[in-house]
Parts: structure tokens; sequence; C-alpha cells
């Protein structure tokens, strides 16, 4: 089985598992594109599914990520982008996932982004979780 996502004007509206097959017979009356999509694949990475490592065959990574409702399907660069987590983050051209203007804290500490705090001061946005 395989997940397939549907692109309705490059939004990704529904995701399924199916075999290719399935599509072969089935009558679509919604407008959209059915694209496969791979549940272990993000960030342009495909993971083994039973260790959660970097696979070893990295032929089997497909279209940067996993597709999700809401999320975006990017054509020219043939890639499934998630659904924007906030309004400052900038997708990265490489992995095709969302990135925070600033970078996160090397301390070791555990923070959580806060959007009103980076809209406020655009050198801050990282607030420590207590």
């Amino acid at each position: 089985m395989a997940h397939y996502a549907k692109v309705k004007d490059g939004v990704v509206t529904q995701v399924i598992v199916a075999e290719a097959e399935f599509f072969d017979t089935f009558i679509d009356t919604d407008p959209g594109e059915w694209i496969q999509t791979s549940y272990n694949t993000h960030g342009g990475v495909h993971y083994d599914p039973t260790t959660g490592q970097p696979s070893s065959d990295q032929s089997l990574a497909l279209r940067k990520n996993f597709a999700g409702v809401g999320g975006t399907y990017d054509l020219e660069n043939d890639a499934f982008i998630p659904p924007r987590t906030y309004d400052s983050w900038v997708v990265n051209p490489t992995t095709f996932t969302w990135e925070a203007p600033i970078p996160y804290p090397t301390d070791g500490l555990n923070y959580n982004w806060d959007e009103d705090v980076y809209q406020a001061d655009n050198t801050t946005g990282w607030v420590l979780v207590e």
C-alpha cells in the first residue's frame, strides 16, 4: 500500500492509503490530482520505518515530505510542503520544511516559538519553557 495526496490548486485536500491499481477504476468527481507521497520521508530524507533512522537507500525519499491536509504541493520542485507553522517562518529551499527566522538556541534548554514576541522584537522569538 502507498499513500496518495489529492492536490487541488496546489493545496493538499486529502490523503489516502491505496494500491496504485485503485486509480485504474476510481472515478473521482472532484477536480484535483492524486500524487504519491511517502509517509517515511521528511525534509528530503527517507527514514527506515522500523528503526526511525535514515534509510540506507535514499532513493526511497519521495517529494521531500509526507503530504498533509492543508499543506501545499510545489510542482516546480516536486515537493510537498507542510502547512505553515507561523507567519514569520520561511520554507527551507532544500528540505521544504518551515524554519524560524532566528536559529533555535543551542544552550541545551527547551524553548517554544512565540510569534507575538518575534513580531514585537524580531531579534527574539524563542521563549524558555518553564
